[in-house]
């Protein structure tokens, strides 16, 4: 029988379709089983976090070197730019990682499942939108940064540095689109090591280029933002090559299913994009209000902004890290593993929010003096090290609530709890605090997140347990987006039970 004409029948699971192609059936029989749905999750969880922070920590390490040489040229109005730079990137990171997340669960969901050849077809469509979307973005914003950072309170000398580093940046954010979702692909398939790479090697370009051109050449922040975009470039070429050359986790696009491939990326995309948006929303309104207190207040908050993911990376990296595991189990009908990766996932989070604490605490005036940081920024950064970064761990609660609501079809609950964080949970705390100082700022900031984070996770165990098999309700094995069919029966038995208590 010609191999056209064949039906393939791989472990289980029928497939009706002829194969066109010898590379499409060795595809189906040398799929590699689904990683996580054996073996400890707790190991699955440190493993994946693990490496998953150490990239995430170099960037993010790099960026607070950046800050350390701009502060040393001594100008506090370059210090206050980049703070105000910050945040318009921080949006635009937020928008990226949005759609990493609906891409990552989908594309996991599908493996978990067995089905490798769809997965690598979503993956395909999926890069293509995602870079003519963020290409989109990074023009409309460099064409609006006079009204949006004079939005954010940016004026005088410190709006034009601002101006200057985001001119240079925003039309490269394509290069960080489709590095961030190729490391996304290759976590999804638990190849943890080459996803690590990918931001390590591009955080290891930006630390070489860095001194080079903001001393060597003279060239100030102006050398910073180049420095940016060629590390942006490295971490596109070394995801695109773990990916796509080693991974074999994508395919030519299908334009005739363009569409379809696309459609249940699309129905995380939306709530998972709004949910990340929420957090940069709500700093902008911290840094408006910093604003008022004048360029050292601000000067100080872009200094906590960068030390925190650089201490909390192991919380930062959680996301991405337990989505392949929760979606994975999903996919092969596991729910009693989906609620085990939740309890490991919290457990987590407190140890490394601990540890990195006490570190800050006990490191402070290293900090303060390295940082050149004096006055009012100085108190800022001193309260941060010695009280509120425990508040991280309400914020880590909030990570891995978000993670289990997009992974189990619920991204509009995800939506929902970042969205109250930045509105509810900032604006009257931090107006409240404002009355106080800066220093009462901060400390509105973090009160908010112990709510929220709280919230979110405890509703994120209630609606696990509503899944349980014993209790005649399944979690939906459709694709996960909005709920439909058996999933609507979980959220309202969720509803009604709330009530009822």
């Amino acid at each position: 029988m010609r191999l056209e004409q064949c039906e393939v029948q791989v472990k289980g699971t029928h497939c009706p379709t002829p194969c066109h192609s010898n590379r499409a059936l060795r595809l189906r029989l040398n799929s590699p089983p689904p990683r996580f749905v054996t073996g400890s999750t707790l190991r699955h969880v440190v493993v994946m976090a693990g490496t998953g922070a150490i990239g995430l920590v170099s960037v993010f390490a790099v960026d607070l070197a950046n800050l350390f040489y701009i502060s040393l040229l001594g100008q506090a109005s370059v210090a206050a730019a980049v703070g105000f730079a910050g945040v318009v990137s921080f949006f635009q990171i937020s928008l990226c990682i949005g759609l990493t997340i609906a891409i990552s669960a989908t594309v996991s969901r599908a493996l978990g499942a067995g089905h490798r050849l769809e997965a690598r077809r979503i993956a395909s469509a999926s890069m293509f939108c995602m870079s003519m979307f963020t290409l989109a973005i990074g023009i409309i914003t460099a064409l609006s940064l006079d009204t949006i950072l004079a939005k954010l309170g940016a004026t005088g000398e410190t709006r034009e540095f601002a101006k200057r580093y985001l001119i240079i940046t925003c039309p490269s954010l394509p290069l960080m689109a489709i590095g961030m979702c190729c490391a996304a692909l290759m976590r999804s398939v638990g190849d943890a090591r080459r996803a690590m790479n990918v931001t390590l090697f591009a955080a290891i370009a930006t630390a070489c280029l860095d001194p080079l051109l903001i001393f060597g050449l003279h060239l100030g922040i102006t050398g910073a933002a180049i420095a940016n975009v060629g590390s942006r470039l490295l971490l596109a070429w070394v995801g695109w090559r773990g990916a796509v050359t080693i991974n074999q986790m994508m395919s030519r696009v299908a334009w005739h299913s363009l569409l379809a491939d696309i459609k249940p990326v699309l129905r995380i995309a939306g709530p998972a994009v709004l949910s990340n948006l929420a957090t940069p929303v709500g700093s902008a309104y911290v840094t408006h209000m910093m604003a008022g207190f004048g360029t050292a207040a601000v000067a100080g908050q872009a200094t906590i902004d960068r030390i925190s993911p650089v201490a909390f990376g192991l919380v930062y990296a959680l996301t991405g890290a337990i989505g392949p595991v929760i979606a994975q189990n999903l996919g092969a009908n596991r729910p009693d593993r989906v609620r085990q990766t939740l309890w490991d996932s919290v457990l987590f989070v407190l140890v490394a929010v601990g540890i990195a604490w006490l570190l800050l605490a006990l490191g402070q005036t290293l900090i303060v003096r390295a940082f050149s940081a004096h006055g009012l920024t100085e108190l800022e950064v001193r309260l941060f090290c010695s009280w509120l970064a425990g508040s991280f761990v309400f914020v880590g609660f909030l990570f891995v609530a978000n993670t289990a609501f997009n992974n189990l079809g619920y991204p509009l609950l995800s939506t929902g709890f970042n969205w109250a964080r930045a509105t509810l949970g900032t604006i009257p705390f931090v107006l409240l605090g404002a009355h106080y100082g800066p220093q009462g700022i901060l400390i509105g900031q973090a009160l908010g997140s112990v709510v929220f984070g709280l919230a979110a996770v405890v509703t994120a165990f209630r609606l696990t347990r509503l899944g349980h098999p014993e209790r005649g309700v399944q979690i939906d094995q459709a694709l996960p987006g909005i709920p439909s069919g058996s999933a609507r029966a979980v959220l309202m038995e969720f509803i009604r039970r709330g009530l009822r208590r």
